[in-house]
């Protein structure tokens, strides 16, 4: 897309942005609810431009910007997101039994600071349902019936025990490997209790290893199983955990995920430091990029950034720090399609 191109689809967007940040009094899952609803009905068809694409995990991925966990979280729009230009999308957080999430209100938007906390609690309607949604729409591991590959992001159900949560993530896997791309195994969230110890040396070793195992014994070829680490580990846990990773047979490293942290939050946000939940957007760019360069220089694994790309700037400092991918949440929220334009110009540029 040319210079202009993408500046008029910034502006038009703007445009459509103040609208929605205005929708039900702001409330901003009610806005995510009504544009689901609407993205659900957007028609497939549409393949992701080739923008300097690579292949990352034995998977060929169109160009290099992909949707983060988190907005499509039962996949209801997955045939929608070829079209916005991303060349991936990753869907869910699903966990193996259905759950409401956390009491609302539970997402909060922070516009002066360009960001969001969230305490959603993976609210989902479960694997079982996620696997159904996905058949209906044809898809098949690989065989690109929307467009583009589809991760697909597991996590614990918040009523399982911690002693059993390699079961559950295992009855996640089993439901979803033949339909995903790659799985993102998301041990990070800090809305689940207890969830990031699972995180820690020991526990995740002992995770990774029965989902690896369990993707072999499903099939000779093996999902790619990713994981998805928090900004907020750091010193000897963070060289502990990369250890584990860089022993067993994870496929790649997510980073990062929402902060507990409440740094750079402007003006009138600072009445969100009080909430619970995980901030993300531009207070967490620059914590989420020195984790990237971090990661990258310690792991063998191919890292996928993520985590306050809020311009095509940031997105290029994330190749930079050595993400081979990157995913948008926060920044295509407040940008919209024009940032997944941008990064894509920068990349075809380089």
């Amino acid at each position: 897309m040319s210079a202009l191109g993408t500046r008029s689809l910034r502006s038009g967007y703007h445009l459509l942005r103040a609208g929605l940040f205005r929708y039900g009094g702001g409330d901003a899952e009610r806005v995510h609810e009504a544009m689901l609803h609407w993205l659900e009905r957007v028609p497939g068809g549409a393949r992701a431009k080739l923008v300097d694409p690579v292949t990352v995990a034995g998977i060929e991925f169109p160009n290099r910007v992909g949707l983060a966990a988190g907005l499509d979280k039962d996949g209801v729009a997955a045939q929608a997101w070829a079209r916005f230009g991303f060349g991936f999308a990753e869907l869910g957080t699903v966990t193996a039994h259905a759950q409401p999430g956390n009491p609302k209100p539970r997402v909060f938007r922070a516009i002066a600071s360009e960001g969001i906390v969230n305490r959603m609690g993976f609210n989902n309607h479960g694997a079982a349902e996620l696997a159904a949604t996905l058949r209906a729409k044809g898809v098949a591991r690989g065989n690109r019936a929307v467009g583009i590959p589809l991760g697909i992001s597991i996590g614990k159900t918040k009523s399982t025990p911690l002693g059993d949560a390699t079961d559950d993530y295992l009855t996640s896997l089993r439901l979803l490997a033949p339909l995903a791309d790659y799985i993102a195994v998301n041990v990070s969230s800090p809305n689940t209790p207890g969830l990031r110890s699972l995180q820690a040396a020991g526990e995740l070793a002992r995770l990774i290893g029965a989902l690896t195992d369990e993707a072999s014994e499903l099939s000779k070829d093996r999902v790619p199983v990713m994981v998805k680490l928090a900004p907020d580990l750091t010193g000897s846990d963070l060289t502990e955990t990369l250890a584990v990773l860089n022993d067993s047979a994870a496929s790649g490293v997510i980073a990062t995920n929402t902060t507990l942290g409440r740094e750079h939050l402007v003006g009138p946000d600072a009445r969100l430091e009080k909430e619970a939940g995980g901030l993300s957007g531009r207070p967490l760019t620059a914590k989420a990029l020195a984790f990237v360069g971090r990661l990258a220089d310690a792991t063998r694994l191919p890292v996928i950034g993520v985590g306050g790309i809020m311009s095509p700037a940031d997105g290029a400092r994330m190749f930079d720090a050595g993400a081979e991918l990157v995913q948008l949440y926060t920044g295509f929220i407040f940008e919209g399609p024009a940032l997944v334009a941008g990064i894509n110009d920068l990349r075809r540029n380089t």
